[in-house]
């Protein structure tokens, strides 16, 4: 075992189970499923709609306070304080948007709805997990055998990605993961920058979306299609016509949207084609989106990534170069998909997250975990009744 698995683990199921100690008997339905829970586990949302669970709007502060020590159990220090300027910018978002939008519901940006489910039980020894979820944040981790086995997907955004503070300041929650990228874009030599740029259009969103799976030939979804459901009426037309809008604004082609498809042969420049340099901040564009994690499970993620791993990873963008404009950038390897994309409120609404396409929710261990008992069951000796 992993000692710092273990120990994030225990952690997990220390606040799990406190959270779920507390719940009444109106709350637990929503709170605490069975594991695995079928498609549900594998539901993931960012966008301002129900995420499956408690919200926080229907606790009381001491619940709201386990909730989330939860969430700080499952981040590093840094995340966890990225997460919660998160959910403050919801009161941001509403005055920016002057306070008009509702997405069918009281209040459309609210710091109150974000969601907490738990599958299964943290305090016995099958295996279980839990997920933290609301508008622009989800974070999905599986405990097993007394280890944390996975922790993607995993997503943080920001709108507005740019919000001014006082003294001249600014307040960008996922700068860093915007500036390695394009530092590294800036780096590179006409050659390098051919191969990197892969379309002048920045995609509207994340090309995997928010589906359960990522698979050779997807393409970005929908504003419609990432939400709880379709909404119909005014708001699904509402929904269409800011999808025509954005696209409009952006002047995206077929070609573009082409050019941005996920394949399963990465896209972009190789990481065998970059200096010592380059390779550098692409291991710390890595880096800053592992270091989400709890920083015992972030050192065993990053001791994976060696000079020879760093051959197997590319770097591919898409829109301009210049900070302020629309722009996406994706690092794919083995079992991993890092995604960028600020190309919503023309440059000022940032998603990001970072992927297992093989592994996300936890799929691969657990279907290696049944085989190995399904074995197990098929050695041992029949037992007859006589």
């Amino acid at each position: 075992m992993s000692p710092g698995a273990e120990a994030a683990a225990a952690r997990m199921a220390d606040a799990a189970s406190r959270f779920l100690a507390s719940l009444d008997e109106d709350q637990r339905p929503a709170a605490g499923w069975p594991f695995p829970a079928g498609d549900e586990r594998l539901r993931w949302y960012y966008t301002p709609t129900d995420h499956g669970g408690l919200p926080l709007g229907r606790m009381r502060p001491a619940q709201q306070q386990l909730a989330f020590a939860l969430l700080a159990a499952g981040l590093s220090r840094p995340a966890y304080v990225t997460a919660c300027t998160i959910v403050g910018l919801e009161n941001v978002l509403d005055q920016f948007e002057g306070w008009a939008m509702r997405w069918e519901r009281e209040r459309g940006r609210d710091p109150g709805l974000y969601y907490v489910r738990v599958f299964g039980d943290p305090a016995g020894d099958q295996p279980w997990s839990w997920r933290f979820g609301g508008h622009h944040v989800s974070v999905h981790h599986l405990v097993a055998g007394g280890e944390v086995r996975a922790s993607t997907p995993l997503f943080l955004g920001a709108d507005p990605a740019v919000s001014p503070l006082l003294g001249g300041a600014e307040l960008r929650p996922l700068g860093t993961a915007e500036d390695l990228g394009r530092e590294l874009l800036a780096s590179l030599d006409a050659a390098g920058r051919e191969q990197a740029i892969v379309s002048p259009v920045a995609p509207f969103d994340l090309v995997s979306g928010n589906r359960p799976r990522v698979a050779d030939g997807d393409l970005p979804l929908g504003l419609p299609d990432i939400w709880r459901g379709r909404f119909t009426g005014a708001t699904g037309e509402l929904l269409e016509a800011l999808q025509r809008r954005l696209e409009a604004g952006l002047s995206t082609r077929d070609e573009d949207l082409e050019a941005v498809r996920f394949t399963l042969l990465p896209k972009g420049v190789g990481g065998r084609d970059l200096d010592g340099g380059q390779r550098e901040l692409l291991m710390r564009i890595v880096a800053v989106y592992v270091a989400r994690l709890p920083d015992e499970l972030a050192e065993v993620e990053l001791a994976k990534y060696t000079e020879r791993t760093l051959d197997e990873l590319s770097f591919a963008w898409a829109g301009g170069a210049e900070r302020g404009v629309p722009h996406y950038y994706r690092v794919q390897g083995p079992r991993l998909l890092i995604e960028y994309d600020n190309a919503q409120r023309a440059g000022n609404h940032a998603h990001s997250v970072w992927r297992d396409p093989d592994g996300d929710f936890g799929m691969d261990f657990l279907g290696q975990h049944h085989l190995q008992g399904a074995r197990r069951r098929s050695t041992q000796p029949s037992r007859r009744h006589t």
